[in-house]
């Protein structure tokens, strides 16, 4: 498991055996907070019917908002002497505090899942969960519960009936509400205990930012509907691919769908009902090279539907060559650790571009005094060559012909998704903000964004890098011998493909990162042939590689994949085109001390000539 200062861009296929590869401020007032949310569930009854799941949310958040912590089941005006928003109320037994912000959050999820390994099926399912997160937030917006480490306290889960019974999913809602609100009232007082004794903040943005309710009542989710059996049949056959090629030790392939309606109600008087649909196919196979090394290589198809999924015969070949490529790969030789030019492709600088800088623009990580903050003070300078701009656009859906996964209408905190020019031609603009604010930057940009049981935090969704700097393939191959060349180097190298990576934003620890490729290509500057090695792994720190980016291709590349962070993991997006470095610094990856199975895999021999 991944340290907490870790970030990670994978491709989303089980792990089991595989897992060694890889500010205004406002204190709203109960009356006005309530008219607010009636006002928008009236406007959102005009445009459609509004979904039972709904109703029975917010019904049951008008209930507890107007209850918890008060002396009267009645929402009141708010008093002339009502504390100011920098005050903090005091919590004692005796004096329970209402909260100021209370949300629902429920997904509806329908799945089917089917994997197959050694060409036969291993598991065909189909299911449905319901599960709700309550958000509770008590003191004010300058200081509340989430304050610093006490992040968490803020959302309580509970699974929900799958059933539209309104009493049933009250009680659940009731329940979690209760819940979550002890655990509220508990870490406010830790808050204001730390808040005595600890010495001033360096940031001391609000812990919470005001934002204007939205209403969004859109369709909810259809039922999957496929041909299971022929959907396990088509999944068995490409898992029986693998069987051609006898050092291919394991294999795994399997079709995840996954429909989903995600509903979001708060006091503010925010109601959303958006759908999300997710179709995807992942192959993975494993193999050990006669040293002891474990090399794995994986892809990854996705669209809304099964009907966006490539062909059987597409997927057919990307299987033979994920099988071919193993087999080249274990008999490659080991790279050695280097220092000089190097080629990322569009698919391993999108991957480069996420992990090294993405995670450093998310807004969380510019205040608190563990954080590193890389680019805090760096709004309005240059931190890229002025050829380079980069957008995180979750608006946008698709690329090219290529859905984008981190694409949404809303984001985990109920505001709408917004188009973030992070850098324009090299200078640094802005952040990923969720609704918690920092220095300068006061409100959420719409990325928001939590996995089931986290509270939001900025997180990327569809980064896109573009350059005005770009060449030809071949041109760009001609720049990287050439800047080997000059720097004496024997070859540069080539990254074809990455599978993940990771980077350290806590200054607790070295501001590094690592990302792991899958094929690496030696280009020798004599005009040698390009020799395919393996065993090597990125390593260096943001600042240093930013800087060494000189040219870029022309053509875009797009990697679909989860990302895992404080707030859970979340689908992600990253586009780039090809890249030229002029210095980028690679380690040897670890060897591995157990040798290839001693017994022959059965059928190993008719396998090897099927494969011929």
């Amino acid at each position: 498991m991944l340290s907490p200062t870790t970030r990670v861009l994978t491709p989303n296929y089980s792990k089991g055996p595989l897992r060694s590869s890889i500010a205004a401020l406002v204190h709203c007032a109960p009356a006005a907070t309530i008219l607010s949310l009636l006002t928008f569930a009236a406007a959102a009854r005009a445009q459609q019917p509004v979904p039972v799941v709904l109703d029975a949310m917010t019904a049951e958040l008008h209930r507890a908002f107007t209850s918890l912590g008060r002396t009267s089941t009645a929402p009141s005006p708010p008093s002339p002497s009502a504390p100011a928003a920098n005050a903090l109320p005091a919590a004692t037994g005796d004096q329970p505090l209402p909260p100021y912000f209370l949300s629902y959050t429920v997904r509806d999820t329908s799945y089917v899942s089917i994997r197959a390994t050694y060409g036969a099926l291993a598991e065909s399912s189909a299911g449905r969960r319901r599960s709700a997160d309550v958000q509770i937030r008590v003191g004010n917006p300058k200081l509340d519960n989430t304050h610093g480490t006490h992040r968490g306290s803020a959302v309580n889960s509970q699974q929900l009936p799958l059933g539209d019974d309104r009493d049933a999913l009250a009680r659940s809602l009731w329940m979690a509400t209760n819940t979550g609100y002890g655990t509220a009232l508990d870490n406010y007082l830790r808050v204001q205990t730390e808040a005595e004794v600890r010495a001033k903040e360096e940031d001391t943005s609000p812990d919470f930012s005001q934002q204007s309710p939205e209403t969004h009542i859109g369709a909810i989710a259809p039922p999957i509907v496929i041909d299971r059996p022929a959907w396990n049949e088509r999944v068995r056959e490409l898992s029986r691919i693998f069987r051609d090629y006898p050092d291919v030790y394991e294999n795994m392939v399997f079709l995840t769908i996954r429909n989903e309606t995600d509903y979001f109600a708060s006091s503010e008087g925010s109601q959303i009902v958006t759908p999300r649909l997710q179709a995807r196919i992942v192959a993975v196979a494993v193999t050990r090279a006669e040293d002891g090394m474990d090399l794995f290589r994986e892809q990854t198809f996705e669209a809304p539907t099964v009907d966006g999924l490539p062909s059987q015969a597409d997927l057919a070949s990307a299987m033979r060559e994920l099988g071919k490529s193993l087999e080249a790969l274990r008999k490659a030789p080991v790279t050695e650790p280097f220092d000089g030019p190097a080629i990322l492709s569009g698919r391993a600088a999108a991957v480069f571009f996420h992990e090294v800088l993405g995670h450093r623009l998310e807004g969380q990580r510019q205040r608190g005094d563990e954080e590193g903050q890389t680019f805090t003070r760096d709004v309005g300078q240059p931190i890229l060559p002025d050829f380079l701009s980069v957008v995180d656009d979750p608006t946008v859906a698709n690329f090219g012909n290529i859905w984008l996964s981190g694409s949404y209408q809303y984001d985990d905190e109920g505001q709408k998704a917004e188009r973030v020019d992070l850098i324009q031609d090299g200078v640094l603009k802005t952040f990923l903000m969720s609704r918690l604010p920092i220095a300068s930057f006061g409100a959420s940009n719409g990325h928001g964004r939590a996995e089931e049981g986290h509270v939001p935090t900025g997180r990327q969704g569809n980064l896109i890098v573009s350059s005005t700097k770009s060449v030809s393939d071949s041109e760009l191959r001609r720049e990287l011998i050439e800047e080997a060349k000059k720097q004496g180097k024997p070859y540069g190298l080539y990254f074809e493909d990455i599978s993940s990576g990771f980077a350290v934003t806590e200054r607790s620890s070295p501001q590094a990162f690592q990302v792991i490729p899958l094929v690496v290509w030696r280009v020798y500057v004599d005009g040698r042939p390009d020799e395919l090695v393996r065993g090597v792994s990125i390593v260096g720190t943001p600042l240093a590689a930013m800087k060494s980016i000189v040219a870029t291709g022309d053509k875009s590349e797009v990697f679909n994949g989860e990302c895992g962070a404080e707030s859970g993991t979340i689908p992600v997006s990253a586009v780039a085109p090809a890249m030229l470095l002029s210095a980028i610094e690679t380690q040897r990856q670890p060897q591995g001390t157990a040798r290839p199975p001693i017994l022959p895999i059965p059928g190993a021999e008719s396998a090897t000539k099927g494969a011929q």
